[in-house]
């Protein structure tokens, strides 16, 4: 099995300019070696059939994705529209500023298999392309945001990968992201 970085989690995961809250002592390069020649720790399914996510302890300083949203941080949370690529819609996205989580102890890379990459229109060579990476304590997926899965659920053209909204999913990520943000330094 094969593994590559795809353009859109190059960009996101390993920006031009370091950032805090993205990967932090390691190489684009270096990332996808590691995953191709480390066996996972733990295979997860994904939201739909062409995904999945391989956990791996966490080799970098990087820090957790996401932190809890409390009476003592809530003055801290932030919001704009956004949008994550020229392409797509901007969408509203909350954060905190001025908070330091702790360093992740997991490290779950999100994979997305050639085929449905050929569909989205970013084909590749490899088996499976990184499509992002999520910071953890625990080795376990973060819910996807519901405006991620309402985005899936537009379709292909719209940024998304075409999968229909899961009623249920969809509740169990608003119940997550009422309690807890992501953070930006």
């Amino acid at each position: 099995m094969s593994i590559v970085l795809t353009p859109f989690a190059r960009t996101r995961l390993f920006p031009r300019e370091p950032r805090g809250n993205a990967i932090q002592d390691c190489t684009p390069e270096d990332f996808e070696r590691r995953l191709n020649a480390e066996a996972p720790e733990r295979v997860l399914p994904g939201y739909a059939p062409f995904c999945r996510l391989h956990v791996h302890r966490n080799w970098t300083s990087t820090r957790c994705l996401t932190v809890p949203i409390t009476d003592d941080n809530r003055h801290l949370l932030r919001s704009a529209y956004e949008a994550r690529s020229r392409e797509e819609l901007p969408v509203l996205v909350r954060w905190f500023e001025g908070v330091e989580p702790p360093v992740a102890r997991w490290l779950v890379a999100i994979l997305y298999s050639r085929e449905q990459l050929a569909k989205e229109g970013a084909p590749i060579e490899a088996d499976w392309g990184i499509v992002g990476c999520l910071y953890t304590l625990e080795p376990e997926e973060i819910p996807m945001a519901p405006i991620t899965m309402m985005r899936n659920a537009l379709g292909v053209e719209e940024g998304g990968s075409g999968v229909p909204l899961d009623r249920d999913a969809y509740l169990r990520s608003v119940a997550f992201w009422e309690r807890n943000a992501n953070w930006r330094p």
